[in-house]
């Protein structure tokens, strides 16, 4: 059995691996970008989502573009926190909205990084973790990382929102859920995750560590105020993404709908997966090879996440990325965002890192390079192509 590095120096390695990726991709990006004579800045700062998030700090909200075909695109559709913290950090520093928005996206990927290393170390170890990190490093699309993107920002505080619940942390993992929610819409499934580790709390009487309770069964009993803490974080959790919806529904005249109905404008729905379905069946007749390549990707989430449940992973990991692979895949929406919509699903990529982990260390070195240069060279084709990421 491999040998394991000690914590803090896993942590270490973990973020050093990281940031190389990370450096490689930017690299090859903006080797690509010279060739191609484009601005690999644009592409990454001001460009497609990181424009309109733009747009929230400069026109604020109910800034409308109307489209081609005539619906009316509101900047309503994006979520508040990461346009909060442009407009902060360009205030109080020479960057633009745009470059602020760069560096809270390099930032929080770190923090990201961190925390899945910090959440699969107590579950599965520190060479797991680590390896956890590498592999959503070396996603084939890990540039939108580095993008003025909220990906980044959603992914850090669900990662320490789950690690607080199985820590049992309660109040601060209600309190990064409610801020995951003011990032993204599946915020919302990190606030599920929060109830899934409450309810299990609640019903094994542990009010300390959540995943030792469900592994062992033992665990302290629960006092009144350690229930109030587990309360609190129940409480928590959906007030970011709930308020900003609510408050969306209002501006519209219709509370419950009103944020539906911006969605709707920009094409992006709930149908179960059946237009997607159908994309997937037209590629398969017009492109086999890749119709063929997306299907098998699809089977292949649905492995891990069995995996996951086989490996026995805790309930709000399970939830959690359970929910935001539903949404990715079943929305109706454009489809050539899927892949980073399920970016923040990084508890898929568990099954494969516990297994990667019991490898030799040549065979992981082998695998993970060739990840990662492919994911370097597939951004770079990525984010200069014509539509967006």
């Amino acid at each position: 059995m491999p040998v394991q590095p000690a914590p803090g120096r896993a942590a270490l390695a973990a973020l050093a691996a990281y940031a190389a990726i990370k450096a490689l991709g930017l690299a090859v990006l903006f080797l690509w970008a010279e060739l191609a004579d484009r601005s690999a800045h644009r592409l990454l700062a001001e460009r497609w989502d990181s424009l309109w998030y733009v747009r929230v700090v400069e026109h604020g909200y109910g800034f409308t573009l109307t489209a081609p075909d005539g619906r009316v695109l509101s900047n309503t559709a994006f979520f508040p926190l990461l346009p909060w913290l442009e407009e902060g950090l360009s205030a109080v520093t020479p960057l633009g909205p745009a470059d602020a928005g760069l560096a809270v996206s390099a930032v929080a990927s770190l923090a990201a990084a961190w925390g899945i290393f910090r959440l699969v170390d107590h579950l599965y170890g520190p060479r797991a973790g680590v390896l956890t990190v590498v592999l959503w490093g070396a996603l084939p699309v890990g540039i939108v990382q580095s993008m003025a993107y909220s990906e980044s920002l959603f992914t850090a505080l669900a990662a320490w929102s789950l690690y607080a619940v199985v820590r049992g942390h309660w109040p601060a993992a209600g309190l990064l859920a409610a801020l995951a929610g003011l990032t993204r819409p599946v915020g919302l499934a990190v606030a599920a995750a929060v109830w899934a580790g409450a309810y299990l709390a609640l019903r094994n009487n542990s009010g300390t560590d959540s995943s030792t309770a469900n592994s062992s069964g033992s665990g302290n009993k629960n006092t009144g105020s350690e229930r109030l803490r587990i309360l609190a974080g129940v409480l928590l959790a959906p007030l970011g993404a709930a308020g900003y919806v609510l408050w969306v529904g209002i501006r519209k005249g219709s509370p419950l709908f009103g944020y539906l109905d911006v969605q709707g404008a920009w094409g992006n729905g709930f149908d179960g997966g059946l237009a997607f379905a159908r994309f997937i069946g037209g590629l398969i007749t017009s492109t086999p090879p890749a119709g063929l390549a997306l299907a098998a990707g699809v089977i292949a989430l649905l492995w891990l996440y069995t995996r996951g449940i086989r490996q026995g992973q805790p309930l709000p990991l399970l939830v959690y990325s359970g929910i935001v692979m539903v949404l990715a895949l079943c929305s109706s929406g454009y489809f050539g965002s899927k892949p980073r919509l399920l970016m923040p699903a990084f508890p898929l990529l568990i099954p494969a890192a516990v297994a990667l982990a019991r490898t030799k260390a040549p065979v992981v070195w082998a695998v993970t390079g060739l990840l990662s240069a492919a994911a370097a060279v597939y951004g770079a084709f990525w984010l200069h192509g014509s539509g967006p990421p």
